[in-house]
């Protein structure tokens, strides 16, 4: 739960983000929505939400993607939503990601990674998210972990955990937690109660209690506005995604 002074001292706001206002890059290769400011795209007024620094989703083509780049000082989550990702690290780290097997990669010092999408005929849809580290400067890392099994019970599940959830990777930031949900046709999650949660919906429809429907690509961005019911569309349901955070990104150290 948030910390009570900080949701006391915050005014309560609730934003809504459409797909289609989101920072968009496209070229050749590459379709990718931008939450924040990323890359040439640059809004002083859309840094961050909470700690989450980076959150992108991202549609590569076949036989493309990033190639080999450099990373320091973040905690990265990738959540493959459909196709296949393969990663590879200057740490000697190599494997597919694929839907339901979450991956985070500490660059600390420093690493070189590539994402590339090894099929041929078949576009690779993922989600991209960073968050900086309680310290910097530490030893990179890597780390990946099937939680199909978890999803598939229903609820929301924890995939990246600075708080030591025994189901998640661990992230080295123990004021965030990322949730994920499939969320069955009119089933209804608690959105958790924290300083910062950023939802976003990856595929499907759902509503959010006092804030109304959002669509696959929309997110909502709540600032000390308590715990609410979010409910999947009675269509197809909805695979979502919810950051926790209790601090801003000012604050974190």
């Amino acid at each position: 739960m948030a910390n009570d002074r900080n949701m006391q001292m915050t005014p309560a706001v609730v934003e809504i983000r459409r797909k289609h206002d989101r920072f968009h890059t496209q070229i050749g290769w590459l379709n990718s929505r931008h939450s924040f400011s990323f890359s040439h795209h640059y809004d002083p007024l859309n840094m961050h939400h909470g700690l989450l620094l980076v959150h992108n989703d991202d549609i590569v083509k076949p036989n493309s993607g990033f190639r080999t780049h450099p990373h320091r000082d973040m905690e990265i989550v990738t959540w493959v939503l459909d196709g296949e990702l393969e990663h590879q690290d200057s740490e000697g780290h190599r494997g597919i990601i694929y839907p339901g097997l979450a991956q985070r990669m500490s660059a600390g010092t420093g690493i070189w990674h590539s994402e590339m999408n090894p099929q041929g005929d078949k576009d690779v849809h993922f989600i991209q998210m960073w968050v900086p580290p309680d310290q910097e400067s530490i030893t990179p890392g890597y780390e990946q972990l099937d939680v199909n099994s978890q999803l598939n019970n229903g609820g929301l599940v924890p995939i990246a955990s600075g708080r030591g959830h025994e189901a998640a990777i661990a992230i080295r930031q123990k004021r965030a937690v990322l949730w994920g949900g499939r969320l069955r046709p009119g089933e209804t999650a608690l959105v958790p109660d924290a300083l910062y949660i950023h939802i976003f919906v990856a595929k499907g429809d759902a509503d959010l209690e006092n804030a109304g429907v959002l669509q696959a690509g929309d997110e909502a961005r709540l600032t000390a506005a308590g715990s609410r019911r979010l409910t999947a569309g009675k269509s197809e349901g909805a695979e979502v995604l919810i950051w926790e955070t209790n601090a801003s990104l000012e604050l974190s150290s």
